[in-house]
Order: structure tokens, then sequence, then C-alpha cells
């Protein structure tokens, strides 16, 4: 059906107001998406502007799949922030990372391995990594999440400019 609504749009060279509350078929769909919250605008922009660049915590958490782990506490406190965000596919499983967790789920998919891992003094976190990579429940591991894909926000919960 996206296919479809996206020839018809394509073909009619017309613009379109499509509706809807999967964020996977706003992402593919649209040239432009307006973010509702209670009927409120959250952002306007392109898929990936606010795929790359949410406004708020609310944008962060709806735009993204799977969804952006949040982090508070002591973890975002080091980073100059209240809650500190990270994309699952950002997250890179290495031999000396800084977070330490237990595996809880390991979902392998093939293409993508979904990981479910709870991180010490951090919380439970989604981690995506590419293909198989032998990972299992039960397993420690060691996570780095990159500086330059951190997303800070405020006790309002809106973006903080620079990086963590």
């Amino acid at each position: 059906m996206r296919q479809e609504i996206s020839e018809l749009h394509q073909s009619l060279k017309t613009t379109m107001i499509y509706v809807t509350h999967d964020q996977v078929e706003a992402m593919t769909m649209a040239d432009k998406i307006v973010v509702l919250n209670a009927g409120r605008i959250e952002q306007v922009g392109s898929p990936l502007e606010l795929y790359h660049s949410p406004r708020n915590l609310f944008v962060a958490g709806f735009i993204g799949s799977p969804k952006m782990n949040f982090i508070t506490g002591a973890e975002a406190a080091k980073h100059g922030c209240t809650t500190l965000g990270v994309r699952p596919e950002h997250l890179e499983v290495t031999a000396d990372g800084p977070w330490q967790g237990v595996i809880g789920l390991a979902e392998h998919l093939g293409s993508d391995t979904f990981l479910k891992v709870t991180a010490e003094g951090v919380g439970e976190l989604t981690v995506r990594v590419q293909g198989e990579r032998g990972l299992h429940h039960g397993q420690t591991i060691r996570l780095t999440p990159p500086a330059d894909k951190l997303y800070r926000f405020d006790a309002n919960g809106m973006a903080m400019g620079g990086t963590a």
C-alpha cells in the first residue's frame, strides 16, 4: 500500500496530506513530516532532518525504529544533560567500551541482530548490530556510544546543542 500511494503521489505531482501514527510510514512516504503530540506541533521537517536533529524527547522517541534509547541519572549528568539519547544502530559492540552489560535477549534476524542489554549504571539498552555477530543471551559485552552520535536533552525535554 505504501508503494502504491507513493507512486500515485509521484504520478499526480501534487501535494498530498497523509495522516498516520506509524512512523515507518511517515519516514518512507513523506517529503515533510509534521510531528503532532496531543494536537500540538512538536517539529516539522524532512524525515532525515527529524531523525538527525530531533527538537525534543518526544520527536527523538517517535522517529527511528527501534526507538532511541534514553539514559538518565549519573550517566546523563556526565554528559551535562538530564537525558542522554543514543540510537540502537549507533551503539558499537567493542572490546573496551565504557559501558558493560549483559545481553538479556538476542534477536537474530539475518541482516541485523537486535540485543536487549542491561548495562551497569546506564539501564536497559536496545542495540542494533549488522548481520550475525554470534552474540547470545547471558553474554557480557562492552558498548561504545560514539560521542558524535549522542543526543542531549535538558530538564524540559528539549534538545541541547553540541555533542555530548
